[in-house]
């Protein structure tokens, strides 16, 4: 099975939202480790925490995350006042349709953005919504074999 974005980038910062806005996106879904927020740090950049400010005022935005560590969660959670899922399963989507009903968010004017095309690529295509690649931002501290499991998904998402 091959596993295609809708659109793909370096990083979150080098997605053209414009063009989002423009096809209809109205819900901006992020994946969290390695995608807006290095991975198991716990804490936003400030340069992040500025894009969601400024998404804000044209998208409501919502994350969603596999991570299930309480401490980590109640860490990352006071950073900001955006709707946060975690244990989420992904790529399975029931949990995360009760989230995303609870939250008002039509699933056809969502994209999910996120690094792994196993998890939330695929994620994003089972809800029916669009989906962003975008590489990991942690790469260079990841585990050679995180790295090769990396390498080895992206090519079922070419």
């Amino acid at each position: 099975m091959i596993v295609r974005p809708d659109y793909k980038a370096k990083t979150v910062f080098e997605i053209n939202y414009d063009k989002l806005k423009e096809d209809g996106i109205k819900t901006i879904a992020f994946d969290l480790d390695s995608t807006v927020m290095k991975s198991k740090s716990g804490v936003f950049a400030e340069e992040t925490l500025q894009l969601f400010d400024n998404l804000k005022k044209d998208f409501s935005i919502v994350i969603i995350s596999n991570n299930s560590n309480l401490d980590y969660i109640n860490k990352v959670i006071t950073q900001t006042d955006i709707p946060m899922l975690f244990h989420a399963k992904k790529p399975l989507t029931k949990v995360a349709k009760e989230f995303l009903n609870e939250n008002n968010v039509d699933k056809k004017s969502m994209v999910m953005i996120g690094d792994r095309p196993l998890t939330d690529i695929l994620f994003g295509k089972l809800l029916g919504c669009k989906t962003v690649l975008v590489d990991s931002i942690s790469w260079q501290e990841e585990k050679p074999i995180v790295r090769f499991a990396r390498n080895l998904e992206r090519v079922f998402s070419i």
